[in-house]
């Protein structure tokens, strides 16, 4: 079987996902990725790795197709690429806001159509990847979804709720990073330089996902194992709350959901 994959649109997403992938021990000659501006992916070339502006010949090699472009240029793309779009080939949408229907209605074959949800930590395996199809059997969904295990980890969705997983998985990274920013600027005021506080911070964010994937545990029964009567870390949870700090973060997360037509 053909094992070449394309990833349509080399930006920060596209690449991400090229990174792990060849980190997880893909042929860099079965791998191509393209760019209007192929020199920012210099990187990759220098590793192997197909470079073309070409998406019409990049899909006319590979059996797996990956689109990862700006939603206001996925249409473009798909018309693009309809005449050689054969349907014995797997397509993987990573592009938000788009639905699998509409996918469908731009290409002259009616292949396979997969729409997947990976975020930025896909370039150190530590992605969480929500993906969905409407007609895909049981190998199919198996192959996309090894492609996607090898960055991280990966969930079976309803289409429907696509857009849910673009906010709380892919836009979720920026949130977690705020709130990473937010408690080294807290860890430079209390005394730490950058970098000690930087690492404290880093390394507790990691600790805490870690005990909730581990001991799969609700985080309040975490939250309640360092919290003692009248002690430092109540006063402070308390004081956050006080700031609206968990409202804060519901309603960012469902004013992202509210405007992802915008993107």
């Amino acid at each position: 079987m053909n094992s070449k994959i394309a990833i349509l649109g080399g930006g920060n997403l596209g690449q991400a996902i090229a990174s792990g992938l060849l980190s997880q021990g893909l042929n860099p000659n079965d791998l191509t990725i393209t760019r209007h501006k192929i020199e920012l992916l210099d990187a990759f070339k220098s590793k192997g790795v197909n470079i073309l502006k070409d998406n019409v010949e990049a899909v006319r090699q590979a059996q797996t197709v990956i689109i990862a472009v700006k939603p206001y240029k996925i249409s473009e793309v798909l018309k693009e690429i309809a005449t050689v779009f054969t349907k014995d080939k797997l397509l993987i949408s990573v592009v938000s806001d788009y639905r699998i229907a509409q996918i469908a209605e731009l290409l002259n074959v009616q292949p396979v159509i997969f729409r997947a949800m990976p975020n930025t930590a896909s370039s150190v395996n530590e992605s969480i990847t929500c993906i969905a199809s409407s007609e895909a059997n049981e190998e199919q969904t198996a192959r996309v979804k090894s492609i996607f295990d090898a960055l991280g980890k990966t969930i079976l969705i309803n289409e429907q709720l696509m857009d849910a997983a673009t906010v709380l998985g892919a836009c979720g990274i920026a949130y977690v990073l705020r709130f990473i920013r937010g408690m080294i600027q807290g860890g430079i005021e209390i005394g730490f330089d950058a970098q000690t506080a930087t690492q404290i911070a880093t390394q507790t964010v990691k600790g805490a996902s870690e005990l909730l994937l581990i001991q799969g545990n609700h985080p309040e029964a975490e939250i309640d194992k360092v919290t003692t009567p009248k002690g430092c870390t109540i006063a402070g949870l308390n004081e956050m709350e006080h700031q609206g700090f968990s409202s804060a973060l519901i309603k960012g997360i469902k004013t992202s959901y509210e405007n992802i037509n915008d993107d």
